[in-house]
Parts: structure tokens; sequence; C-alpha cells
């Protein structure tokens, strides 16, 4: 084991540094402020307001004053957990119909939806009650003309738009087995809007719309049959579980139950768990805690409490012998190992918990990182807790190399596990997982959104009882000792565990989710309930938007011949160093193998794994990452610790020892990596994409290696090009503490610099986007239960008088819930779970702008989705609501968006690539107001509208008739080697 004494005291420095917090006591206190009283915890970095409202409401607020931007959390402590057994998935379906309105909104005249409402409320429970196939099909029909009648008087998606009006981002919600949570990004100025909206929102849910949306869970249950992974966490769990809901209640439901559903039970669950005693608002971000408290007590006030019947399982039974479950899939094999946990409120045995699973694997030091991942003896290896109320998760999951098995690759899990629970490791890791942790929790305080869901955690597991415990965290981490590790992975990771084998091969067990017959329905989308009006008739103070200015808010320098690009961190201890190259993967071929080589090199000093843990145990980190012009290697960690750190990465690039044997290795990974890719349907349908935008010859084919050539590859080239790399030109990007001054001094000691740069490696080949001359479609076969559908056209070069319609039209069209697409093709039409269309921006001034348009939808709907997508490329769709709120949504988002930190510099590099010296978004929002339909149906017919587009398809050919493709264009089915290029 590694013992050096310098990285050691280093480290102390480090863990008394942040953590202050062990030196004063965190306990709950009691204060008022604003005629309000609150709780909080003593030494609270993000100190958090704890209230609770009358009605039992618990309102948690974090301020935090770095833009003016509000991380918004609506949770109910509900999920599938609490799903009656005769109807599983209700709650995720509750989810979905929170997003439709009220009374209020979402329709055009209530008093004329509700009896067609209560009709099919009605026929949806005769439907339930129904066997009979055919007198089923009569009712469903039924159901379908009723909903086409009723939606009439609805206006789809008017909850999105008075969020898209007021520049909410992120209108989302998610449900879990404990949780059903609703989230938004919204502007400080928008809090009137915001909470006047949200407490419409829960007063009176209205499940209108019912069965497109039903649909569209549907197509999310599809593509959890598509989904390998899910499907193992559904077997480990049914095994973990036996008799607990963790394990017997999926959060979409059985198809059974999807196919059954019952408005009546839905609605029974929102009165049942949907009570302020059960719920709360969390909010992070730029606000008054005092004046923001009392508009949420006056706003939900209405709500009121009941009684919340607990779910409370009888305690399953231990588990006494390895439980194994198959589970076959299209996806490359792997194996998880999984152990049930005490439950999160255990809090002492949660932190030890903790510390087991780091020593196991935290990416850099953990046994299976240093012992499996570093000397490449899996493909890939992990270990990943899930803490959750009454029980929780531990797993270790492993992926094999060629030729290895998954009960050898399981072997060397175990082995990993076994010198655990013996204490073959080495003790001082415990102090550097505490000071990584204190390096992420100061990180965290940065992001609205990273305070936000802390929060939420504490929320659902313990009503925010048990916040002291989770911001002591980091310092009880570093109070476990040795022996408790020993007795905690020996109590609990015994000879009672699963094992979920994932094969790859055909899954015979899956039943599709069968296609109903729906009528598209109106979605009214130029109406406006009253509600809407009133919302966004609510005042806005003035926002007023700070543009980047390249010459003010970024200091220029040079660090030898190197130019430096200078942000000053002023706000934490924190720095990140990065190299900015001005060559990418068109330049080398090697580039990508090389930089990952580099994570399995040592120098003649230190081993691979030597410097992994040394950079553990600094709390730092190092990247490298490329596209296709450029190289990025960062560095960051503690300004205190810049100097060892910068120079323990310097030292390995600049004196890496060439390792034979784990290049070896490294070609076997990358073999099974590329198999591994032409099973994965995410993958090639990406391949697919940029085949179809560049033809044949294209970044993918030219630029990968050959699988003879990659056998041939030596340690010497990639040594060599590694060496050689800091001789090139580079511009350093820094954001940290340290003066300008001060760094060029310090950066002239550890980063030494040629007197004059080599030249660029020249590009291998000048890709151009190939804009089509004629239709044609592109199909891979895949066996999968839905279709992948992108819409690919390459256009025209960069033009930057053209950035602010085309902003303006994405966010109209296809760039969110509010856009025309989303409306049409999952609202109205119900042909997708997912889809958009975005034209593309390309990232230098030489290269094509693309569109492109997906759907991802079942197999026997493609002749629907299509043309409904064809439809809306081929004749602009005109909607001056649309538009207003497209406008409403940007001009907000403008006015509050903030480019902070060495984004500053990124932005700048951005624009010289693209010819221009300017903040881009001010060209926009100078413009905006003067933009029309006109100018974007211009834009449209110029670009999209009946011009030749390439369709990639991927899917089941078993599923999708090759005729019904020709119906579109010339088909050419290819196979994966002409996709992937090997």
């Amino acid at each position: 084991m590694l013992k050096m004494i310098k990285p050691l005291f280093v480290l102390m420095v480090l863990v008394n540094t942040l953590g202050a917090i062990a030196q004063s006591k965190v306990e709950w206190k009691t204060a008022s402020a604003g005629g309000y009283t609150y709780r909080y915890v003593t030494n609270d970095p993000l100190k958090a307001r704890f209230y609770q409202l009358k009605n039992g409401l618990t309102v948690i607020l974090s301020e935090n004053h770095k833009e003016p931007r509000i991380q918004a959390l609506i949770p109910t402590r509900a999920g599938s957990n609490t799903d009656p057994r005769t109807h599983t998935g209700l709650a995720h379906y509750l989810e979905h119909m929170l997003f439709k309105g009220t009374d209020k909104y979402g329709s055009l005249d209530w008093a004329k939806e509700k009896p067609l409402l209560d009709k099919i409320d009605a026929l949806y429970e005769q439907y339930n009650k129904t066997t009979d196939a055919s007198k089923r099909k009569e009712i469903y029909a039924e159901i379908d003309k009723v909903s086409g009648e009723a939606a009439k008087f609805a206006i789809a998606n008017e909850y999105d738009k008075m969020m898209a009006s007021m520049g909410g981002q992120g209108t989302n919600a998610f449900t879990s087995f404990e949780q059903t949570v609703y989230t938004e990004d919204i502007p400080t100025n928008a809090i009137d809007r915001f909470i006047a909206l949200q407490a419409e929102r829960f007063r009176n849910p209205v499940l209108r719309i019912f069965h497109t949306e039903l649909e569209a869970v549907y197509e999310e249950k599809n593509r959890s049959l598509d989904n390998d992974p899910w499907k193992v966490y559904e077997a480990r769990n049914a095994a973990l579980f036996p008799t607990h809901n963790y394990g017997q209640q999926t959060t979409i439901g059985t198809i059974e139950h999807l196919k059954n559903p019952s408005l009546v039970e839905i609605r029974n669950y929102f009165h049942k768990y949907y009570v302020p005693n059960n719920m709360a608002i969390i909010m992070a971000g730029d606000f008054n805690s005092d004046e923001l408290i009392k508009k949420i007590d006056a706003a939900f006030a209405y709500m009121k409490p009941k009684p919340v019947p607990a779910y409370k399982p009888a305690p399953e039974a231990p588990i006494t012998a390895p439980l194994i479950r198959e589970v076959f899939g299209p996806n490359p094999d792997n194996i998880t190992i999984a152990w049930r946990w005490p439950g999160a409120l255990s809090v002492k045995e949660r932190v030890i918990g903790t510390i087991v699973d780091e020593l196991m694997s935290n990416s850099k030091a953990g046994l299976i990182d240093i012992n499996l991942s570093k000397a490449q003896k899996v493909l890939r290896a992990s270990s990943s807790p899930e803490w959750n109320k009454d029980y929780s998760v531990w797993q270790m999951t492993g992926t094999p190399k060629n030729g290895q098995s998954l009960d050898e690759v399981k072997d060397l899990l175990m082995g990993q596990l076994e010198l655990l629970k013996k204490g073959t490791f080495d003790e001082s890791i415990i102090k550097a997982i505490a000071a990584n942790y204190k390096l992420t929790a100061i990180q965290g305080l940065e992001k609205n959104d990273s305070r936000a869901y802390k929060l939420l955690e504490d929320f659902v597991v313990s009503k925010g009882e048990d916040w002291p415990a989770t911001i002591s965290l980091a310092n009880d981490l570093a109070k476990v000792t040795k022996q408790q590790v020993i007795d905690f992975a020996n109590k609990y990771c015994g000879k009672g565990y699963v094992v979920v084998y994932k094969r790859k091969g055909e899954d015979k067990n899956i039943i599709k989710v069968d296609k109903p017959t729906i009528t598209q329905v109106e979605t009214n989308r130029e109406k406006q309930s009253a509600f809407l009006q009133q919302v966004n008739a609510i005042p806005m103070s003035d926002i007023k938007p700070q543009w980047v200015d390249f010459n003010k808010d970024l200091q220029k320098g040079k660090v030898g011949a190197a130019e430096l690009l200078y942000v000053k961190n002023d706000d934490n201890d924190l720095f990140r160093l990065n190299y900015r190259f001005d060559m990418g993967s068109w330049n080398s071929k090697i580039l990508p193998i090389a930089l990952q080589y580099l994570n399995f090199l040592g120098t003649e000093k230190l081993s691979s794994e030597q410097i992994s843990t040394e950079f553990y145990k600094l709390a730092s980190n190092f990247n490298t990452s490329f596209t296709d012009h450029h190289i990025t290697l960062t560095v960051s960690g503690l300004n205190e610790n810049f100097d060892r750190t910068v120079s323990l990465f310097e030292e390995l690039v600049t004196k890496a020892k060439a390792d034979p044997e784990a290049l070896e290795l490294l070609k076997g990974r990358l073999l099974k990596q590329r198999n591994d890719a032409k099973a994965n349907k995410g993958a090639i349908l990406q391949s697919l994409a940029v085949y179809a935008q560049y033809g044949d010859k294209n970044p993918r084919t030219v630029l990968n290696l050959s699988n003879d050539e990659l056998k041939a590859l030596t340690a010497e080239e990639l040594i060599t090009f590694l060496k050689d790399l800091f001789s090139y030109k580079h511009t350093i990007v820094y954001y940290g503490p340290k003066s300008i001054a001060d760094l060029s001094t310090a950066l002239q000691t550890v980063h030494k610099l040629p007197s004059q740069f080599k030249a660029d490696l020249p590009v291998i080949v000048q890709f151009d986007r190939k804009t089509p001359s004629k239709t044609q479609v592109l199909f891979v076969n895949y066996d999968m239960v839905q279709a992948e559908i992108d819409w690919v056209r390459p256009t025209v070069k960069f033009d930057p008088s053209a950035t602010p319609v085309i902003d303006l039209f994405n966010n109209y069209f296809g760039g969110g819930m509010s856009s025309i697409v989303f409306q049409t093709i999952r609202e109205s039409k119900a042909l997708a779970y997912s889809t958009y269309a975005y034209y593309y921006t390309p990232s230098t001034k030489d290269e094509k702008y693309f569109m492109m348009g997906y759907v991802g939808t079942q197999a026997d709907k493609i002749n629907e989705a299509i043309p409904s997508m064809n439809e809306l490329f081929n004749s602009f769709p005109a909607s001056p609501k649309n538009l207003e709120t497209a406008k409403a949504s940007m001009k907000k988002t403008y006015q509050t968006e903030r480019i902070t930190q060495d984004a500053i510099a990124f932005t700048y590099l951005s624009a010289l690539e693209k010819g221009i010296n300017y903040d881009e978004r001010q060209k926009t929002f100078d413009v905006l107001d003067k933009l029309t339909l006109d100018d974007l149906k211009a834009f449209h017919e110029q670009n999209i509208a009946n011009k030749p587009v390439i369709y990639c398809i991927v899917g089941s050919e078993n599923k999708i008739k090759a005729d019904d493709l020709a119906k579109y264009g010339e088909v050419k089915k290819l196979s994966l080697e002409e996709v992937f290029g090997y």
C-alpha cells in the first residue's frame, strides 16, 4: 500500500480547512422573522430555513444570490410504494395528469367540458370491469369518441405555456418509490406568477385529455421494455424484495393495470396523498425568505390537512443464500450483485455504509478502481448505494472484457469485497473520502439545483429531520474506523445476495402494450383561458440582462508562448485549470486512444495506481476530452494544493512511462467497446445520423482506426504523442482564487513551455456536411419493441446574422414542451413519448447548419408518426399565441441567464470559432420583439419545407415492413459495419 508523508499532511490540512463544522455543534435551533417561526440547523452552509405552515405544509428555503433564478421542487411523499395493488402505476399516471390543468385553466368552457369528462370517467370504470374483448373494443371506441368531443373544450399545454411565458426552464416531474416531485427553474421576478400557478395546480386538478396521455405512458412502458438496464433493475428489486413494494410494484405499473386505468382511483389517490401535511415546497435561489414565506402561506392556506395512511409492510425475511436471476436483451452482457441494507433512517449505519461503498469504488482509489479498472481486469466495474426509506440497496456491477465470462467478473468483484471484509485496504483513504465529500459539498453550494435536491432527499426520507446528520456527514465520515468498516461489511455483505446475469439474447418474455385506436384531438393552441391571462398579467419587475463583455469580464495574458484567459474566483478556494489545443480528432487518429491510455500509465516514480491515489488524497481531479477540432485537458482542486496537483498531472503527461501490457489490455477493451456499441440502439442511431450528414466517408468511418490498425498500434507511438503534446500551441484557461500575477508565476514553475510552439497537426480529412439532393431512408435492423427515427437535413454555412431567427424558431417550433412539435406529435396525436425538432448551429464559421427531428415511437405507429412530422416540416404551422409564448420565454431567460466562471472564457473561444467577437445572445435579445411569424415562415420555407431529408430509422425488420419505408424515399439498409466503420 502507498504511504507518503507529504500528501497525508496536505490531506489533513484539507480536512481541517473544510471541516470547521467539526469544531462546532450541528443542531436544530428555532428563530422568528417576518412574523413566521422557522427552524434551522447551526453551521448549515445552505442556511436553509424549515417552516411548517398551520395546515402542515413544509416549506424549505435556501437563499443563494449568485444569479437571479430559483430552483423550485414540489414533492409529495407518495409514489409507487403507495399505489394500490390493484392499480399499479397510478402515482405515475397522476404525475402526468397534473400538467393538464384545473377547472380554471386548460379549459375553454368548464361547464360544457365537465359533463363529457364525467362520461369518460364512467366509461373507463365500465372498461376497467369488462373482460369480453369485443365489448372492451366497443367501449374504447366510445371513450375515443367522447374524448374527442371533450378535447374541443380543452386547451393543451396551458401549464407549459404559463411557465414558458414567465421564463421557466426545466419544467418536468418524476415519480419513484416514495415520492412524486414537480420541478421548475424560474426567474427571481416570476415568484408571484409561479406561486399563483402552483397553488391553482394542486387545488382541483382535472384529468382531461386522458386517453392521449395514457398512450404516452404506454410509450414510456414500451421504452422500458427496450431498456436492458431497467429490466435488470426490476429483476434485482423483485428478488431483493419478495414482499415489499420496492420489488412488487414498478413505478410505471404492470401492463394489465396500464390497460385498465381507473380515473376514479387516480382521483382518490390525489385526495389521499396530495395533502399539505404530506407535501413540501422547496426553493433555492435568489429571494428574500421573509417575503417569500408570506406569499406561499397566503396562496396555499386553502389546503386542508388529512391523516395520511402510512405504508407499513411486514419486515422482509433475511436472504440466506444467493438468489440468481437472468435477463435477456440486445445490449452487451453484464452482471449485478446486490445486497439489502438498512434503510436511510438508520443514520449511523448510512455513514459507515457510505465509507464501505467509497472504499470499494470512488472512481479513483477504491479497491475496484485500482485492482480491477486500473488493472484492466474487466471492461467496466463499479459499486453504488441506493438510500431508500425502508431498505437501502448496495450493488456491484461489472462488464466483461473479450473472452471473459460473467462468472469470472463475479469472482473478481467478490474478491475485492473479501479484501474489504478482511481489512486489506489503506485506512488513510477514509480521510480522503471525507475530504472529497467536503469538496463536493462546496461545489454544490454554487448551484441552486444541488441545494434543492439535497433538501428534497432529506424531506422524502425524514421530513427534514435528518438535516443535521446530512450536514455532518463529511465530518462523520472522517470518524469511521477501519474496524467499523470491517464489521459492517461482514454483517451486511454476507452470503445472502442477488445476482442478475444480463445476457445478450432474445427476450422471449416481452409483451408489448398494444397501440389503441386514438383519433387526433384538438389542442386549441390559439385559445387562452381567463386564468392564463390573469397569471400573465401579474407584474414582473424588470431584470436587466447581463451580457458577457470579452474585454471586461475576461482578463488576457501570456504564460511564455501560451495565451492565458483568466477569470477570478472570489467565492471559494477552488480552481479549474484548462489547457485547450486547436487540434482534435480530425487531426489525429490516435488522439482518442492516447488520451484513454493516459489513465493507465505511471511514471518512473509513481505507478498508475499510485497516481490515482495521490489525486484522490489531494481531493483533486484531472480530465481529458476532445472534439473534432479541440483537445481539452482539465485539472481542478483546492488552491492550496495547486502546485502539487498541477505538477502531478504535468509529470504524468510529459514523463509517462510506456506500458505495453497496459496497451494490449486497452486494445482488448476498445475492441470490446466497439462490439458493445453495435449492440446499443442509442449509439447506432447517433452514428446513423452522422452517416446521414456526411455520407459513407464520415468522421466515424474514416477517423476510427480499423481493428487491424488498432492491433498494430504501439505504446511508443502513443507515449510520443502525449509527451509532445505541450509543445503544440494551446490556450490556458483558468478560474480560481489566484491573482493573475501569482498564477503566471506558478505556471512558469509547474507548466514547462517551449520558446516557440510547433505547427498544429494538419487535418486528416476536411469533412463537409452534405445537403441531400433527394430523400432517402437509412435503416438499421435492431431487435426492439419501438422504433427510433431521426430526420436529418444539412443546409447552409454559418451566418451570424441568422442567429436571432434561428434561436426563436427553435424555441417556437420544436425545442420544448410548449413547442409546436411536442403539442402536435405527443399531446394531440399521442404518437410518441419523446419528440423534438431542432435547427443545429455549427461550432465553426465554415461548417453547415443541420435540421434534426426525432420521434421515438412504437413500431406499428411509424406510418402515422412520419407523416405527422413531415406535415410540420413541409407546411409552416403558424400560431400567434405560440410565438408570443416563445418570445416571452426567451426574453425572460436572457434577462436572468448569467454566464460565469470559466464559462466566460469558453464562450469567448466559441465566439472566435464562429468569426465573431461578441455575446450572441445580445443580438437576439435586441431584435426579438421585431421578429414576426412571417420571418419564421420565410426561414422555414427556405431551409426546411418540402426539401429532401434523410430518415434515419433503427427498428426491428420483423415489425417494420420494407414496403412501408419505401413510401418515404429510396431505402438503404445498412449493416453495422457500414454505420460504424469497423
